[in-house]
C-alpha cells in the first residue's frame, strides 16, 4: 500500500542516514521528492531511486541559507506543481563542553540545526498555505527533551525546533497544515559512530529495547506523520527512541 501516492515532498540533508531513509521511504510510497544537501548523492543511494522508478530530484544547498530555501521551494513548485510534505532534517553537531565552546561551533549548530527549519517552513508556506493543506515535520532529537552534557548548542537547537514547532502548529493549523516533530534516540548514523565503544554501551544500557535505532525506524515514523494516517496529529513531539 503506498501511503502518499501523489503526494510531494521536500527532504533536506536528504543525501544520508536519516534523510536519505526517509527519501527513499517516501519514494517508495509513492511520493515525488526534492531533497537537499551539501554533498552529492552517493552512487548506491542514486541505485535506490531508480530500482524505485521514483521522481527524486537533488538539488545542491545550504541548509542555514535563507535565499537556498526560497530557490528549493521554488524549484518543487516549477517541477511538480504543488509541495505537500516538508522534512526539516538538516543538521550537525559540534561537541564539546561549554568551557571549551566556541561562539563558531555554537552559531553553526544553531543555524544549521534551528535556523534552517525557520527557512524552509517560512519558504514552502505560501504554497501550503494556498493549497489549504500541508505536512511539516521536523527533526529534533531526545537532547532536546531532557538536554545532554557536552551538547548545549545541539540540545538548545533541537529544543527550539519543538517549540518552534508546537508554535507553528497554531499558527497553520486553521489551514489543515500539520506541523510535527521526532525526536529519534540513538540512531546509527555517521553522526552516532563518533561514539566510543563504551559510550555507546553506556547509552544502551538506558535503552529498554537494548538496541540502536536504524534510520528506517525514524523514516517510518515520518512516513506515519506525513501520510493521511496522521490526519488528526499536530503540535506533537513523537520520540522515537527505544524506551530510553
Amino acid at each position: 500500500m503506498e501511503l502518499l501516492t501523489g503526494k510531494v515532498a521536500i527532504v533536506t540533508g536528504g543525501t544520508r542516514g536519516i534523510g536519505r531513509a526517509i527519501v527513499e521511504t517516501f519514494a517508495a510510497h509513492g511520493a515525488k521528492v526534492m531533497f537537499t544537501g551539501t554533498s552529492q548523492v552517493s552512487p548506491e543511494m542514486q541505485e535506490c531511486l531508480t530500482a524505485l522508478g521514483a521522481d527524486c530530484r537533488f538539488v545542491q544547498a545550504d541548509a542555514s541559507s535563507a535565499a537556498d530555501a526560497e530557490r528549493v521551494a521554488a524549484a518543487c513548485v516549477e517541477a511538480f506543481g504543488r509541495i505537500d510534505i516538508l522534512v526539516n532534517n538538516a543538521g550537525i553537531t559540534r561537541d564539546g563542553l561549554l568551557m571549551r565552546m566556541s561562539e563558531t561551533q555554537w552559531d553553526e549548530v544553531l543555524n544549521v540545526d534551528l535556523k534552517s527549519v525557520f527557512n524552509y517552513t517560512k519558504a514552502v508556506q505560501a504554497t501550503m498555505l494556498r493549497q489549504r493543506a500541508g505536512s511539516i515535520i521536523s527533526l529534533s532529537s531526545v537532547s532536546g527533551i531532557g538536554g545532554n552534557a557536552g551538547q548545549a548548542n545541539y540540545a538548545a537547537a533541537k529544543a527550539g525546533v519543538i517549540g518552534f514547532t508546537k508554535s507553528m502548529a497554531k499558527e497553520l493549523g486553521s489551514r489543515n497544515i500539520r506541523c510535527n516533530a521526532i525526536a529519534p534516540g540513538l540512531i546509527a548514523t555517521d553522526m552516532t559512530r563518533k561514539l566510543s565503544d563504551d559510550a555507546r554501551e553506556a547509552i544502551m544500557r538506558t535503552i529498554a529495547l537494548r538496541r540502536i535505532g536504524t534510520p528506517q525506524e525514524v523514516a517510518q515514523t515520518a512516513l506515519f506523520l506525513a501520510s493521511d494516517l496522521s490526519a488528526y496529529v499536530t503540535g506533537q513531539v513523537l520520540v522515537c527512541d527505544g524506551g530510553m
